[in-house]
């Protein structure tokens, strides 16, 4: 990421997205089981409140306690490389844990519709 703002703004676009197609899916899908999609939800913004929560994070040691400007500038960067990749794949992961809680909520004849539209969407 380019810097937080940018994250967060990705974090905000990307769960809005999955949120909005739940929700979709809550109110127009017949048979689905509104408790798990209720959970599903909840599990993305938790998902998305932890993400940017925990990129308000600052490096914590200053530029006295290092031999020179490079190295403070070296190891500054590798931290908040190290602290963003993981904060991804942590918001990566429970919005992956969070889908699957919706498909299983959603009837089997509503799954094979969007197996059949994927694989489409796929080959063209």
């Amino acid at each position: 990421m380019a810097s937080k703002r940018d994250f967060k703004k990705y974090v905000d676009q990307l769960g809005s997205i999955v949120v909005d197609e739940m929700i979709s899916s809550y109110y127009n899908v017949k048979d689905v089981d509104r408790d798990k999609v209720s959970q599903a939800i909840e599990k993305v913004l938790g998902a998305i409140g932890r993400a940017k929560s925990n990129s308000n994070v600052y490096f914590d040691r200053g530029e006295k306690a290092f031999e020179s400007k490079e190295a403070y500038s070296k190891a500054k960067k590798a931290f908040f490389v190290a602290l963003f990749d993981k904060i991804i794949t942590d918001f990566n992961e429970e919005v992956n844990q969070a889908l699957k809680v919706f498909n299983e909520a959603l009837p089997e004849s509503e799954r094979e519709r969007n197996k059949a539209y994927a694989k489409a969407e796929a080959e063209a």
